[in-house]
């Protein structure tokens, strides 16, 4: 769903935008949706990229026991006993 947004802008600026607006065969709305919407998907990869930072930082810090059995395995083994019933 559209709704109105009412901006204050230089009026230098508003022309320019147009010309590059109808340069672009584009209306101004969707040229500045579009700038809008990549702000929100750009601070999304910003944090996903901070919580991937702070996993490889943390990597290698616990050694895992020999004996570990991963979620995958254990899982794993669970579907075969249920369906198999071995």
């Amino acid at each position: 769903m559209n709704s109105k947004l009412t901006l204050s802008i230089n009026q230098v600026v508003i022309e320019e935008a147009k010309k590059y607006a109808k340069s672009s065969g584009k209306s101004l709305s969707s040229i500045v949706g579009e700038y809008l919407k990549s702000l929100a998907i750009k601070e999304q990869l910003d944090k996903k990229r901070a919580s991937l930072k702070i996993v490889r930082e943390l990597k290698g810090s616990i050694k895992v026991p020999k004996d570990f059995i991963s979620y995958k395995d254990i899982l794993q083994d669970a579907l075969i006993e249920k369906h198999l019933g071995k």
